[in-house]
């Protein structure tokens, strides 16, 4: 039996939500899977992904095949550093000690990235809303800078076209 690691949408239409199981090849996409391993969301920003790296790890080095988007998502959490530091050691070619330097100099990096993504998107909000909120004040000042025309000297037709345009833009 050829174990997949893949996604099994769930969610409702338009706002995908999926589960990162191990399944057999043949099985359906949504069908029967032998362990669910995590959940990724894409409709965060960034998006979230909780997994669960030693049973991806122990699935992978029994020869579980993951798609491509899993693969992906593997790579991004560090399990797939984590199986290729593994096989390293197990050659011989560094220590346990050493391999865990490496994947843990990884993840801070990884961290310090992902960090700096949410503060940059952040910030990139706060400024949005600040260029918002500059630009009703300025349309704010535009309306109170307008002297109001005085009731003597409105005339009819005057009264009449305001109206009409108060009509207007409540359609």
């Amino acid at each position: 039996m050829s174990v997949k690691i893949r996604l099994q949408r769930h969610g409702k239409k338009g706002k995908p939500y999926y589960w990162i199981v191990a399944a057999d090849a043949r099985s359906k996409r949504d069908g029967r899977y032998l362990e669910k391993l995590g959940a990724y969301n894409p409709n965060t920003n960034p998006a979230t992904i909780e997994l669960d790296t030693e049973g991806a790890l122990t699935w992978l080095k029994n020869g579980a095949q993951p798609t491509d988007t899993a693969r992906a998502i593997l790579s991004y959490k560090g399990v797939m550093l984590k199986k290729h530091l593994a096989g390293g050691v197990a050659k011989g070619a560094m220590t346990e000690e050493e391999a865990e330097k490496k994947f843990e100099a990884w993840v801070k990096e990884k961290e310090a990235k992902i960090s700096a993504k949410s503060d940059s998107l952040e910030k990139a909000k706060a400024d949005a809303k600040a260029k918002a909120l500059e630009a009703e004040k300025a349309i704010n000042e535009a309306r109170t800078a307008i002297p109001p025309v005085p009731e003597e000297e409105a005339t009819e037709d005057t009264v009449a076209e305001t109206e009409a345009k108060a009509t207007n833009e409540e359609e």
